[in-house]
C-alpha cells in the first residue's frame, strides 16, 4: 500500500511542477476567469437586464410621454422609421413596435412571438385604446432566426478547437519535427489543415442544416448557394484565427484557454441567442470586428430577408479579408517543434 501511494505522490508531484513550470499556462487560468468575470459584469452588469425590447417611433424618446413607457424590464430603443420597426418585428430582432406619433398610437407585433404576445398584452393594460398595426410580408419565427446561429456557432467550435488541439497534438507528439525534414513547407502544411477542416465543418454543417431544417421546417428566402458561399468563408475565416494560437504554442492548458477566450465573445455577442439592438454602441462596435458576427448577419440577411450579393459583400469582404491576414500571420508565426 505505502509502495502505491509514493507512486501516486510521485505521479502527483511531477504533474503539479509541470503545469506551475508552464507559466504562460498557470497565468491564463488564473486570469482568465477574471477577465471573464469582469468582461460579463459591463456587458451585463448595472441595473437588472430588460426581458423584452421595444421600437419607438417618436421625435425625441427622451421626452416622448406614454403610460407603457414607464414598464420595468422593457428595453425602449427609438427606431428612425416605420419599414425599419416593423421590419424589426418580423424579423424578431424587437418584441414589439409602437408609433407614439400617431392617435391613438399604432403598434406592430409578431404574431409567432411568446415575448410579442406578452408585451402587446401589457401595452394594451396601459392603453386599451391603442390600435394594431398588420406586419406586412412575411414573418419569420424565432427558430428561423435561431436556427442560422446555432449552425455558425457550431462551426465556430469545429474550427477553432478542430484545428487547435490536432496541430498541438502534431507538435507534442514530435510528428511536426519530423514533416519538418521533408519538402513539405509551412504554407502547404497550413493550407492542408485549413482544407481538411474546411471539407469536415463543411459536412457537418450540410447534415445539421438538411436533417435539423426538416425537422424544424427551415424554408430560405434568399438564394441557398450564396448562403453556402457564406459558410465557405466564414469557417475559413474561423480556421484561420484557430491557426494563430495553434502555430506557435505547446501548451494544452494555454492553448485551451486561448481557444475559450477566443470563442466565448462570440458565442455572446455575435448574435447566436439574441439581437444586440439597442445595445451600447461601443459594443455593437466590438461585435463588428468578430468573424461569427458577419457570418450571422450575412447568413440571416439571405435566409430571412432574400439578400443578394451586394446586400452582404461588407460581410463577405470582411471574411475573406480576415482569412488572408490570420492566414499570412499563422505562417509566419508557426514553429515546428516546442523550442
Amino acid at each position: 500500500m505505502k509502495a502505491v501511494l509514493r507512486r501516486l505522490y510521485a505521479v502527483w508531484h511531477a504533474r503539479n511542477l509541470e503545469f506551475l513550470r508552464d507559466r504562460g499556462a498557470m497565468l491564463f487560468q488564473l486570469l482568465m476567469p477574471i477577465a471573464i468575470v469582469a468582461g460579463m459584469g459591463v456587458v451585463f452588469g448595472g441595473a437588472p437586464r430588460p426581458l423584452f425590447k421595444v421600437g419607438v417611433l417618436t421625435a425625441d424618446l427622451a421626452t416622448a410621454k406614454h403610460p407603457f413607457l414607464h414598464a420595468r424590464y422593457f428595453d425602449f430603443v427609438r427606431e428612425a422609421d416605420e419599414p425599419t420597426a416593423v421590419h424589426g418585428v418580423a424579423r424578431n430582432r424587437l418584441d414589439l413596435a409602437m408609433d407614439l406619433t400617431s392617435s391613438p398610437i399604432r403598434y406592430w407585433v409578431n404574431a409567432d412571438s411568446p415575448k410579442g404576445y406578452i408585451a402587446e398584452r401589457l401595452l394594451l393594460q396601459a392603453d386599451p385604446a391603442a390600435r394594431r398595426s398588420p406586419v406586412l410580408g412575411q414573418s419569420s419565427r424565432y427558430v428561423d432566426w435561431l436556427f442560422p446561429g446555432v449552425l455558425g456557432m457550431n462551426m465556430m467550435f469545429s474550427c477553432l478547437f478542430g484545428v487547435g488541439y490536432v496541430v498541438l497534438r502534431y507538435r507534442k507528439s514530435g510528428f511536426l519535427k519530423r514533416l519538418h525534414a521533408t519538402p513539405v513547407n509551412a504554407v502547404e502544411f497550413l493550407a492542408a489543415q485549413v482544407l481538411s477542416r474546411l471539407s469536415l465543418t463543411l459536412l457537418v454543417t450540410l447534415i445539421l442544416y438538411v436533417g435539423v431544417g426538416t425537422i424544424i421546417h427551415f424554408s430560405p428566402v434568399g438564394s441557398t448557394a450564396l448562403l453556402a458561399l457564406v459558410a465557405v468563408l466564414g469557417a475559413l475565416s474561423m480556421i484561420a484565427f484557430g491557426l494563430i494560437i495553434a502555430a506557435r504554442f505547446s501548451s494544452e492548458e494555454l492553448v485551451g484557454g486561448m481557444l475559450n477566450l477566443l470563442t466565448w465573445p462570440m458565442m455572446f455577442l455575435s448574435g447566436v441567442w439574441f439581437s444586440l439592438e439597442g445595445a451600447p454602441r461601443w459594443l455593437q462596435i466590438a461585435a463588428r470586428t468578430l468573424p461569427l458576427t458577419h457570418v450571422l448577419d450575412a447568413a440571416r440577411a439571405v435566409a430571412l430577408d432574400g439578400a443578394g450579393v451586394s446586400a452582404i459583400a461588407p460581410d463577405l469582404a470582411y471574411l475573406a479579408g480576415t482569412t488572408v491576414i490570420f492566414l499570412v500571420l499563422g505562417a509566419w508565426s508557426f514553429r515546428w517543434s516546442l523550442r
